[in-house]
């Protein structure tokens, strides 16, 4: 496995060793390790000196199912500290499969001020003109590439959002259907890329050759195990293939925590229009696809291809974070809408939450009236021309909130609170405060857990291991979906990990590699300037009940500063 090393301002295409103090990293856990070793804490976010790194988690290559993402990382333009965005999609398969432990972009823009596509094959890497690209979204973007590379690659690229630095931005792969819509969505690393002048990268390897595995048996026992219970598991096996998702709609309403009007209520009335029992059926009816996977050989295919009402595809995927967004939150019960605005995302290459929580904040000051569908298009339509208002949207709502003058932004540490609201959900509300990656619910989601979710006491507790539990996942490659397995058996974990490479890892790995990203990422924070009023829920979510469950989010400061001491 080699590092590659790609310079936009000197156009250098360099392979390197692995640097040993970075070869028991991955994923997540590999950004974090590369932030603090190469790029200045207190940067320009958007300079020449904040750098990008693509990092397959450590499992990533072997197609087993939901083991093969991709982490993106950076400084982050939106939050000022460390970022780290996984999606699914071939992308991680690709590299892996290329030999690369990581591929690093760095400097730009070129002087010249052109615009570049990286090449990237077995035989090397070589920068390529991107000229005839700027500007396309990436559904067309995604069309050309293939008809220029063949249908046997891997894409990484960014939109017209991306190429515009809103910090909405993401870095979006493609899927084993050519499908340009997995995305690295959270944090604005798709404007650092645009700010490298780098439209999109090739990984060009059409054949397997997945990494080599120390202990095949092991490796192979251990994995037929893991496969044997997402099968057999209720969610893995029967709920998320039948419903994706947006499964979590019904949940979250019945819990209180649905983001509903701006976060002002935790009940949405018409959730069931929206539901995925709903989208299931419209969607069936329509001859859409509901079990599709975004990455090959993932057997619980928790995604979906949505069609429209003239029995074409629409969107792909309609996920809840998108209907809890751009849906319950805008007070939007029709699919069609909220898929139509997904599709503008999609193709623009933005994070469906971020551009969500701006249009609750917009509608706040009466730019869009709660349950306007067809004006809350219209203002997508802004942020695809890049009028100023499409732009001040674009760049996500902690800025849409200082321009319009709102004060009720959902966001920590800059970044827009997915759709969990954290009054009904306090041990998740406790990630979003103390996370240094910012309002993520994929950093450690408590809401499955059997508690009483309103009581602010234990959601400390609560929520540590789930971080801990997510670092590491995120280092490893693993998919949400892929813990539901790994938290029957955690003897999984280390089983995998020591027959790939031959370690010796003991059964709490898993936290001890969680544990060290974290650290890591904290002290990256740290350098750039971040305190302890960093780790914070917004202050009007603590004085302003949560209709209907009249709670505040009340988890005590002293022990969200506590959180990771000892």
């Amino acid at each position: 496995m080699q590092i590659l090393r790609v310079n936009l301002t000197t156009n250098a295409v360099l392979y390197k060793d692995v640097p040993e103090s970075w070869r028991a990293y991955g994923g997540r856990a590999l950004v974090a390790r590369f932030l603090l070793d190469e790029v200045p804490p207190t940067c320009e976010p958007l300079g020449p000196r904040n750098k990008l790194i693509w990092a397959p988690g450590l499992l990533v290559g072997h197609m087993l199912s939901s083991v093969d993402r991709i982490s993106v990382g950076g400084k982050s333009p939106l939050t000022g500290g460390v970022k780290e965005a996984n999606a699914g999609g071939t992308t991680g398969m690709k590299m892996a499969w290329l030999g690369l432990h990581a591929l690093i972009i760095e400097g730009g823009p070129p002087a010249d001020g052109s615009w570049k596509i990286l090449y990237i094959d077995a035989e090397g890497a070589r920068l390529e003109p991107a000229g005839d690209l700027v500007g396309l979204g990436l559904k067309e973007t995604g069309e050309r590439l293939t008809e220029r590379y063949g249908s046997k690659i891997g894409i990484s690229a960014i939109g017209p959002a991306g190429e515009r630095l809103y910090r909405s931005a993401g870095v979006t792969h493609m899927d084993a259907d050519l499908n340009l819509t997995r995305l690295s969505a959270r944090g604005g690393l798709g404007a650092v890329m645009g700010s490298k002048h780098l439209k999109a990268i090739i990984f060009d390897q059409p054949r397997a050759n997945r990494p080599p595995v120390v202990d095949e048996q092991r490796f192979k026992d251990a994995s037929r195990a893991y496969l044997k219970i997402l099968r057999e598991h209720p969610q893995t096996g029967q709920i998320y293939p039948t419903y994706g998702t947006a499964g979590m709609v019904e949940l979250c309403n019945a819990v209180g925590a649905l983001p509903t009007r701006n976060f002002s209520a935790g009940r949405f009335e018409a959730a069931d229009r929206i539901s995925g029992e709903a989208i299931h059926d419209l969607n069936l009816a329509r001859g859409g696809q509901i079990a599709h996977a975004c990455m090959p050989g993932c057997i619980i295919k928790c995604s979906n291809i949505y069609f429209g009402p003239d029995g074409k595809p629409l969107v792909t995927p309609l996920e809840y974070e998108t209907i809890g967004l751009m849906g319950s939150n805008l007070g939007i019960d029709d699919p069609d809408v909220i898929a139509r605005m997904n599709d503008i995302a999609n193709d623009m290459g933005m994070d469906t939450i971020d551009t969500g929580a701006a249009l609750g904040v917009a509608a706040e000051v009466g730019l869009l009236a709660f349950g306007d569908g067809e004006r809350a298009l219209v203002l997508m339509e802004e942020v695809k021309t890049g009028t100023p208002l499409g732009r001040i949207l674009g760049n996500g709502a902690a800025l849409a909130g200082q321009v319009l003058g709102v004060t009720r932004v959902p966001v920590v540490k800059g970044q827009a609170i997915s759709a969990y609201d954290p009054r009904g959900t306090k041990g998740t509300g406790v990630t979003y405060a103390t996370s240094p990656q910012g309002a993520d619910h994929t950093n450690g989601l408590t809401i499955r857990a059997d508690v009483d979710h309103t009581d602010p006491k234990g959601k400390v507790e609560l929520s540590r291991p789930a971080q801990l539990n997510m670092g590491g996942y995120d280092s490893l490659g693993v998919c949400l979906m892929g813990t539901f397995a790994f938290g029957v058996d955690p003897t999984l974990i280390p089983e995998l990990v020591n027959g790939r490479y031959g370690w010796d890892m003991e059964p709490d790995y898993l936290q001890q590699l969680g544990l060290e990203c974290i650290r890591m990422e904290r002290e990256f924070n740290r350098r750039a300037g971040f305190t302890a009023a960093d780790d914070r829920i917004p202050e009007w979510m603590t004085v302003e009940p949560l209709s209907p469950l009249n709670s505040v989010f009340d988890v005590p400061d002293e022990e969200l500063d506590a959180i990771f001491d000892g």
